[in-house]
C-alpha cells in the first residue's frame, strides 16, 4: 500500500510532463515562426546614463533612468560568475535554454511543500523575458519564454548570453547590471568584490526590492547566506571562505549618490548644456563629459565655502530647533525614524532628535540609530536655548529636532543650517577654463546656482574697473585725489540728496590713487567717476564682459551699485591677471560617446590672441600692481598670511 503513495507524485509528474510535451510540440509548430528577431540581442544597445567627470576623470555626476556600466564577460571576476550561477542557474553551461532537471526538481518541491515555492527559470529564460516579454505569470508567456530561450541558445554562445544577463538585469536602486550594482551598494569595481559582496549581489535578481541591502538588510542577509551555502555545496568556495563570508559585517553604502567631489551645480550645468544639443539621447546613450574642473580645487572650494558660511552663521547666534515633535514616553525606533523622516542629513550636518535635555547634557539620536551625548563645549553655541527663560520656540527640549556636527577634535557639537547663501568660482585666466564652482551651500537644499544666476551688487570690488577707466583718461597710480566728503544735491540725483561715506566713516584728505584703492576710499572713486564721466565708464566696463544696462551711468556706479554675477566678476578680473585679454569662461573640456569616440572638444582661444584684447597691457600691469598692494597693506591684508607675493585683488561690501 505505502509503495503506491510513494510512487504517486512521480506518476503525477510523468503525466504532467507528457501533457506538457504534447502541448509544447503543438505550440512550437504554430508560434516558433512568429518569434521576434534577435537583433535586439546581437546589436545590444543598453540605456547608459550621462556621466560627468573632472578633468582628471573623477566621477562628479550621473543622469539617467538607469544606472549602468556595460562590461564584457571577460571583465566579470570568476568569483562573481560562480555566485551568479550558484544563485540562479547552476547548470547554465550544460542545458540548452531550459533546465529539465531543474523543472522536475522545482515541480516536485512545489508539490511536496504545497503552493509555488521554487522556480526553474534559467539565465537564458531571464534574458528572453527581460528583452522581449512582460513579467506576467501566464502559460502563454512561459511557452513563449521557453521558445525564445531555444532560439537564443541556437544563435548565441553561452558567454554571450551571460554577458547580456550581467549587463541588463535590474538589481535595485536604479542599478542595472552587476558593475553598476557593485558601485551603488559597495562603492567598488567588480574586481574588488569579496566573497560576501559577490554573494549579496548574486542574491538580488530573484527580488531586487525584497533583498535590497539598503532597504531590507535582514532579508538581504538571509538571501546572501543562501547563496553562500550554494557556493559551498557546488565547490566554488572553501569551508574557510564560507565561514569568513558568513561572519563578515554588512558594509553597504547608505548614501547612494556619492561622487568623487561635491560638484552638483557643475554637473547640472553640464546636463543642461548636453540636453540642449542632444535632447533625445542625453540620458540613454552613455555620453561621457569631461569638465575643466579640478578635483582638488573643487574639494578645497567646497570646504572653504561651507566653513565660511557656517562661521558667519555661528557669529549671528543660535536660532533654535528646526522643529518639535511629540514623543511618547516609550518611544521606539519607528517613532524616531518618523520624526526625522523630513529632515535629511546635509553632508556632515546631521539631523538629530533630542531624547533627554538638561542644562549640562543633551542626548540625541541620529538617523543611523546612533545615540550621542552632547556636553560642555558641544553645547556652548546653544547654551541659551537650554535656559528655562528662553522662548519655547527657541528652547531645546525632548522632541526637538536639531543639527549636530563633529568638530576638528571629533567631538559632537550643536550647529544649525545657515540661512545665508554663498558662491565660489575660480577660472584659469589664460583660457577661461573653470577650475572650481560652488553654486550654493547645498545643492539638494537649494538648486539655485548663485554663480551664474544670482545678480548682486559687487560693492567696492567693482572699483578696479573705474580705476582702469581713469588710467585710460590719463590718471596714474601717483595721481593725488582728495578723500573728502562729496554731496550730490537732489536736483542732480533726481530723487534725494546723496551724501556717501567711506566704509570706516573717516576722511584722510589728499592721497595717491594707489593708496586710495588699497584703502577702498569711496570718495576718491566718486571723484574719479565725476571726472571721467559716468557714461564713459558705463561704456568702458563692457570691455570686461559686463552688461551696460546693469550699470546705469550714475555716480553710484563708483561704489558698485550695479548688478553682476560671480562668474562675470571672475572673468573680468582675469583681464587684469592675463595682461588685458577677455577670455570666454567654459566648463566642458570634451564629450565622448559610450565607446570613447569624440563628440566635441573645447579649443578656446587663449590670452595672447589679440582678437581677445580688452585693455592695453600697460593698463593691466598697473592695475595688477595696485591690487597687489590691496593684499599687502590694504583691506585684504589678511591674505598676506599665505606668504605669497603674487596675490592681487579687491574686497567689496554692500549695505543690506
Amino acid at each position: 500500500m505505502w509503495q503506491r503513495f510513494l510512487l504517486f507524485p512521480f506518476a503525477l509528474l510523468a503525466g504532467f510532463a507528457a501533457i506538457m510535451a504534447c502541448l509544447g510540440g503543438l505550440f512550437l509548430l504554430l508560434a516558433y515562426p512568429n518569434l521576434p528577431s534577435l537583433e535586439l540581442l546581437t546589436d545590444y544597445q543598453p540605456k547608459i546614463p550621462l556621466r560627468v567627470y573632472t578633468v582628471e576623470g573623477a566621477l562628479i555626476g550621473e543622469f539617467g533612468e538607469e544606472r549602468r556600466s556595460v562590461i564584457s564577460i571577460g571583465e566579470v571576476p570568476p568569483l562573481l560568475k560562480d555566485a551568479i550561477l550558484a544563485a540562479e542557474d547552476e547548470r547554465f553551461y550544460q542545458h540548452t535554454g531550459i533546465d529539465y532537471l531543474g523543472v522536475l526538481r522545482a515541480a516536485y518541491a512545489n508539490l511536496m511543500q504545497g503552493g509555488r515555492r521554487q522556480g526553474a527559470s534559467t539565465i537564458t529564460m531571464q534574458v528572453a523575458r527581460n528583452f522581449f516579454l512582460s513579467s506576467e505569470k501566464t502559460l502563454t508567456r512561459k511557452l513563449y519564454e521557453a521558445l525564445l530561450s531555444f532560439k537564443i541558445e541556437n544563435n548565441l554562445g553561452k558567454d554571450e548570453i551571460l554577458e547580456l544577463y550581467v549587463n541588463q538585469i535590474h538589481l535595485g536602486q536604479r542599478a542595472y547590471g552587476f558593475a553598476a550594482a557593485a558601485q551603488v551598494y559597495f562603492g567598488k569595481p567588480l574586481d574588488r568584490l569579496t566573497v560576501a559582496d559577490a554573494a549579496m549581489l548574486a542574491g538580488l535578481p530573484k527580488a531586487p526590492s525584497a533583498f535590497n541591502p539598503v532597504v531590507n538588510p535582514q532579508r538581504a542577509r538571509q538571501r546572501q547566506h543562501y547563496v553562500l551555502r550554494r557556493m559551498r555545496e557546488l565547490g566554488h568556495i572553501t569551508e574557510a571562505q564560507f565561514t569568513e563570508a558568513m561572519n563578515a559585517p554588512l558594509h553597504v553604502k547608505r548614501e547612494i549618490s556619492e561622487f568623487a567631489a561635491h560638484a552638483e551645480h557643475v554637473a547640472e550645468m553640464v546636463r543642461q548644456a548636453v540636453y540642449e544639443q542632444y535632447p533625445e539621447e542625453v540620458y540613454s546613450k552613455g555620453f561621457r563629459v569631461y569638465t575643466t574642473i579640478r578635483k582638488a580645487d573643487q574639494e578645497a572650494a567646497y570646504e572653504a565655502v561651507r566653513r565660511g558660511v557656517l562661521d558667519y552663521d555661528r557669529r549671528h547666534g543660535y536660532r533654535g530647533p528646526e522643529r518639535f515633535v511629540e514623543l511618547p514616553e516609550q518611544a521606539d525606533e519607528d517613532d524616531f525614524e518618523e520624526a526625522l523622516a523630513e529632515h535629511p542629513d546635509i553632508d556632515d550636518l546631521r539631523a538629530a532628535l533630542a531624547l533627554s535635555v538638561s542644562p549640562r547634557e543633551v542626548t540625541v539620536i541620529l538617523r543611523s540609530g546612533e545615540k550621542v551625548a552632547l556636553r560642555a563645549e558641544g553645547l556652548k553655541f546653544a547654551a541659551r536655548a537650554l535656559e528655562e527663560k528662553t522662548a519655547p520656540q527657541r528652547r531645546i527640549r525632548r522632541g526637538a529636532i536639531i543639527r549636530v556636527q563633529r568638530d576638528d577634535k571629533g567631538q559632537w557639537q550643536v550647529v544649525q543650517l545657515p540661512e545665508v547663501e554663498a558662491a565660489f568660482v575660480s577660472l584659469d585666466p589664460t583660457d577661461g577654463a573653470v577650475r572650481a564652482l560652488i553654486g550654493g551651500f547645498d545643492f539638494n537644499r537649494n538648486k539655485f546656482n548663485h554663480v551664474i544666476q544670482a545678480w548682486r551688487q559687487p560693492g567696492s570690488s567693482f572699483k578696479p574697473f573705474i580705476y582702469s577707466a581713469s588710467l585710460e583718461k590719463g590718471y596714474t597710480p601717483a595721481t593725488v585725489v582728495r578723500d573728502e566728503p562729496v554731496v550730490v544735491e537732489a536736483e542732480v540725483t533726481g530723487s534725494q540728496r546723496w551724501e556717501p561715506k567711506n566704509y570706516d566713516g573717516k576722511f584722510e584728505g589728499p592721497m595717491r590713487l594707489r593708496t586710495a584703492l588699497a584703502k577702498s576710499k569711496n570718495m576718491v572713486s566718486i571723484r574719479l567717476l565725476q571726472d571721467i564721466g559716468p557714461k564713459y565708464a558705463q561704456d568702458y566696463v563692457t570691455r570686461f564682459g559686463f552688461d551696460a544696462d546693469k550699470h546705469p551711468p550714475y555716480l553710484t556706479m563708483a561704489l558698485g551699485a550695479g548688478g553682476v554675477t560671480p562668474l562675470q566678476m571672475a572673468r573680468a578680473y582675469a583681464v587684469f591677471a592675463n595682461g588685458g585679454y577677455l577670455v570666454q569662461p567654459h566648463f566642458i573640456q570634451k564629450i565622448v560617446d559610450d565607446r570613447g569616440n569624440p563628440l566635441g572638444d573645447a579649443k578656446p582661444p587663449r590670452s595672447g590672441d589679440e582678437a581677445l584684447r580688452a585693455i592695453d597691457a600697460r593698463n593691466a600691469f598697473i592695475m595688477d600692481s595696485m591690487m597687489q598692494d590691496v593684499t599687502r597693506y590694504g583691506t585684504a591684508a589678511r591674505a598676506a598670511k599665505l606668504g605669497r607675493r603674487d596675490l592681487a585683488g579687491k574686497t567689496g561690501t554692500t549695505n543690506d
